[in-house]
């Protein structure tokens, strides 16, 4: 049996950041950073039958930053910003990644192959 991560109905977010920018995919993002290298995570969200990528539910920002292997995967995929752009992922990359329970699936969400976007 399957089971998908349930938000909580109390949450505190206190690690990563919103970071705006000018990415042909999106304009927001959560942004971990670690000195000058960061790690842009994002999510697809709809509205009206127009599907957006923007930052991560606050719920699980200090969810992702406090697993374990966090600071691998971040060591692995972070780096420098390039024309005040980060490395992005999507959340369900890094879900998989630091095995946690996935987020319930949705019939209009898209995806990226397994690389960074």
């Amino acid at each position: 049996m399957r089971y998908k991560y349930k938000r909580p109905d109390v949450y505190v977010s206190m690690y990563g950041e919103i970071y705006s920018c000018d990415h042909p995919i999106y304009d927001r993002c959560t942004l971990y950073r670690m000195g000058d290298r960061g790690l842009a995570v994002i999510q697809q969200y709809c509205y009206k039958k127009l599907t957006y990528w923007d930052a991560v539910e606050p719920c699980l920002t200090d969810k992702l930053y406090l697993q374990p292997g966090f600071l691998d995967f971040f060591e692995k995929y972070a780096s420098f910003a390039v024309n005040g752009l980060f490395p992005t992922v999507t959340i369900r990359q890094i879900m998989w990644a630091l095995r946690l329970k996935p987020l319930p699936k949705e019939r209009w969400e898209t995806a990226f192959d397994h690389k960074p976007v």
